[in-house]
């Protein structure tokens, strides 16, 4: 998460408004010597939260995390934010209809009422709980036709597997990572895409991770791109070449040309485009989408779809969003993180002739928690229209 992003900002506000009503009641309750010590003992608290929240960012400052806490104390603020900013607004929600119950009642309704109230309240640290301890994980493999206009023949049919987002930190293990590439196995894809974030920060297990991709098979290959953390933790160098040793080829502003009977499914990949450099994307690109082929982009952020079809390619994968990772459906609409960001979240959009895929991916960042985004892998198949 941002710290500038309208959901920090949010949280921010909630976490101000939570104090200030604290230190109040302390006021009211106490004074002297024991108002003095909850002052300090509260201030003391948010300052060690606010320490904790900034250590979630070490992996955007390259901060050596290994073998320290600094993630652990990251998530567990992130965690304690979410949690009191839901309980808070529920109860601003519940606030004025108590107000209107406080008039004499029947002591049954009332007992009732309150049990509600209550449930209400914990309804945050339930969910957060479930999509932690249960949905993190609860990993599936995402069957998709995507339709392509003109698609030639030699295509129709191309099985394509993508995996994303990754993550191997603290919060996903070998071990989990491991389960989910065996779901991989019996699905016979042509061709393999990993589109970045294969870890997290700097100090995670960058060769545990390759070495478990490498388990990935495909008829014509495996290749990949890099995400923003592949930056962050300054191994942008170290992934291609160690990524080689098991040959798998991640394409930095590259081609690779596959032939399927008389097509040609040029691949291109492009290192992760910045959103504050929004007018240069894809300028590091140049010419790679090659005349009288089916131009495929490999690229981390999705929001370069609408440059990408200006330049000819016919279908860009992406991921980077998590698909909001905490997501959440009122009336029909999905509201997650990732729309703060971007307007493609998950799953297929189509702009004329062209088509992206954004996959959810299978780690998670900051709070280590997936709720409505379950993780995923996804097996796309080409369908002429």
């Amino acid at each position: 998460m941002n710290p500038t992003s309208p959901l920090a900002v949010l949280l921010a506000l909630a976490q101000i408004y939570i104090v200030m009503s604290l230190l109040g009641a302390a006021s009211r309750r106490w004074s002297g010597a024991k108002r003095n010590a909850a002052w300090a003992a509260l201030l003391f608290f948010e300052t060690l939260i606010l320490i904790a929240y900034v250590g979630s960012f070490s992996y955007r400052f390259k901060l050596d995390s290994a073998g320290s806490f600094r993630p652990l104390l990251g998530a567990i603020s992130l965690v304690y934010l979410a949690i009191s900013a839901g309980i808070l607004a529920l109860y601003l929600v519940l606030r004025p209809i108590r107000k209107h119950l406080d008039s004499p009642t029947d002591p049954a309704r009332r007992r009732a009422l309150d049990l509600a109230g209550s449930a209400l309240l914990c309804s945050p640290i339930a969910a957060i709980s479930y999509g932690s301890l249960i949905q993190r994980t609860d990993f599936e493999v995402k069957e998709i036709d995507v339709p392509m206009p003109g698609l030639s023949a030699d295509l129709d049919g191309l099985r394509i597997l993508q995996i994303s987002d990754i993550h191997l930190s603290p919060f996903l293990s070998e071990k989990e990572l491991a389960r989910m590439i065996d779901a991989t196995l019996g699905l016979h894809p042509h061709v393999a895409f990993i589109t970045g974030d294969l870890i997290s920060s700097r100090g995670d297990p960058l060769d545990a991770c390759i070495r478990q991709l490498a388990r990935v098979k495909a008829d014509a290959g495996v290749f990949g791109c890099l995400g923003n953390h592949e930056f962050y933790a300054g191994v942008m160098r170290e992934t291609p070449v160690m990524a080689a040793r098991f040959g798998m080829r991640f394409l930095r502003s590259q081609t690779a040309p596959l032939r399927f009977g008389n097509s040609v499914l040029n691949v291109a990949g492009i290192d992760y485009q910045p959103s504050y450099r929004n007018k240069r994307y894809l300028r590091g690109a140049p010419g790679l989408a090659m005349p009288g082929a089916f131009n495929l982009l490999l690229s981390h952020n999705p929001d370069v779809f609408p440059l990408a079809v200006r330049q000819g390619y016919d279908l860009v994968l992406a991921g980077h969003t998590h698909g909001g990772q905490v997501n959440i459906e009122i009336f029909g609409e999905s509201v997650n993180p990732a729309r703060f960001y971007t307007p493609y979240v998950y799953g297929l959009y189509c702009q004329d002739r062209s088509v992206q895929y954004v996959t959810r991916g299978i780690g998670t960042i900051g709070v280590p928690v997936r709720l409505g985004a379950p993780p995923e892998v996804a097996l796309l198949r080409l369908r002429k229209t």
